[in-house]
């Protein structure tokens, strides 16, 4: 039986680091890449032209930076999910990436396994945050936000009244415009920010925080 192959496109302004990452994926017998881009312009052109599995982007490239390629990419729609990717450890990056959309934080100087397994658990729609930055977002969020509804952008807001009005995904998704599998990747969002686990748990949040009646 074939192997179902992890489809990435690897975006970074580095030939070099490029063709590291490239080299360590497709010796992988699950993974195939099947692009790459030189800017975050380049890489939201290329996920529209490809519809990779995933985008392993860096955060700081020239004409686009990684978190806009990333904000412009999830608003699309589709379902390319991205992993970041990067030397910084400041939980400033990390944050605003995790806002923009992406699923996963990696830091280069991580090892083979570690990108493997970030690569590995994004595709199957999982959360990856490299454990060096994880006290950086702990502490970058005591200090930027003080009420949680704060951790969630006003998109993820709208589609949390939503749910708490009782609309449907399908329901959501036409009323702002988006596809299900956003609404759905956005009601993710908001449950792991919030640390929530349910339905209920994110229409009780709503109430609490005067979103809806």
């Amino acid at each position: 039986m074939a192997v179902c192959q992890i489809r990435i496109l690897l975006a970074d302004d580095h030939s070099v680091v490029r063709n590291g990452f490239r080299r360590i994926l497709t010796d992988q017998p699950d993974m195939e890449v099947v692009g790459e881009a030189a800017d975050g312009r380049q890489a939201v052109e290329m996920v529209a032209q490809l519809a990779p599995d995933i985008l392993v982007m860096d955060v700081t490239m020239p004409n686009l930076n990684g978190i806009e390629a990333t904000r412009q990419i999830v608003k699309t729609g589709v379902r390319t999910r991205v992993l970041a990717l990067s030397m910084q450890k400041d939980g400033v990056y990390v944050r605003e990436m995790l806002r923009a959309g992406a699923r996963g934080y990696l830091l280069k100087e991580c090892t083979e396994s570690d990108l493997l397994s970030a690569v590995r658990a994004v595709a199957a729609g999982k959360a990856w945050l490299s454990p060096e930055v994880s006290d950086a977002v702990l502490d970058d969020y005591r200090k930027h936000v003080t009420n949680p509804i704060d951790l969630l952008s006003a998109r993820e807001r709208e589609v949390l009244q939503l749910i708490a009005e009782s609309r449907t995904n399908k329901e959501i998704a036409a009323q702002l415009g988006l596809s299900v599998y956003t609404v759905e990747a956005h009601r993710g969002r908001v449950m792991e920010k919030l640390n929530l686990h349910s339905s209920t748990e994110l229409v009780r949040f709503a109430v609490r925080h005067g979103m809806v009646g």
